[in-house]
């Protein structure tokens, strides 16, 4: 086995915009993704940010601290190519939504879901014109056609580099009607992250932390906290 890593040879990254298009040059070489592809992005936002993470690298290159580079390569090598079979696989959450599956007992966590979970559903169906209806127990009941019909229109509307970060927030959080109030803003971030945790975090209270399990679910944060900037980004909203 090989103990060759890459290393910086770089003195500076920098942004350059091509027609209409960004990419990031190491000292005028471009960068490409895994594939071979040519590393050209939407947003000036989204360039600046992976060339951040280049100009960052020290000595080895350690592609486990440049997180943007990584969802933007993904974006161009796999969804860019496969873009209908990911947007069908993202739209499909809606037909089993987090946010309608509920408990039927004990009484104050069916009251939790309600409340917590009930203004989503209310903002999904006043921002997005989809109504889903929430289900006791675990057995699927089909939604509405029509309004299943109307999510997936939206999912596919989305370009690579924001279905790329669309796709972690949904199923990360396993809800589209999250990941859509991620993406427009509905609700910050960390709150809409505790939103998906609220059955967890329900256990939790019942039979205290587990540690594993918490260190686990911080990492699934961290991601989902990522994919919203990412998405962001790719839309040239946040610097």
């Amino acid at each position: 086995m090989s103990d060759w890593k890459a290393k910086r040879f770089w003195k500076e990254a920098t942004v350059e915009q091509i027609d209409e298009a960004w990419t990031v040059r190491l000292d005028g070489r471009p960068v490409k993704t895994p594939a071979k592809r040519a590393l050209l992005v939407p947003t000036r936002p989204l360039a600046t940010a992976i060339a951040e993470e280049w100009q960052a690298q020290e000595g080895e290159i350690r592609p486990h601290t440049m997180p943007v580079t990584k969802t933007a390569n993904a974006a161009i090598d796999k969804v860019a190519v496969q873009h209908a079979e990911v947007a069908d696989m993202l739209a499909a959450y809606g037909d089993s939504d987090l946010l309608c599956y509920r408990a039927d007992s004990p009484a104050a966590l069916v009251e939790r879901q309600s409340a917590q979970w009930d203004p989503l559903l209310d903002w999904a169906h006043d921002a997005l014109g989809a109504r889903l209806l929430p289900r006791a127990g675990i057995m699927h009941r089909p939604q509405d056609p029509q309004a299943l019909a109307i999510l997936s229109r939206e999912t596919h509307a989305l370009d690579a580099f924001r279905l790329a970060a669309f796709h972690d927030l949904v199923s990360l959080s396993g809800s589209l009607v999250i990941g859509f109030a991620a993406a427009r803003d509905a609700r910050p971030a960390e709150a809409l992250w505790e939103l998906s945790r609220l059955d967890e975090n329900w256990q939790a209270e019942q039979w205290g932390d587990d540690e594993e399990a918490l260190a686990q679910a911080e990492i699934k944060r961290a991601a989902f906290l990522h994919a919203k900037r990412m998405f962001a980004l790719a839309e040239g909203t946040v610097a």
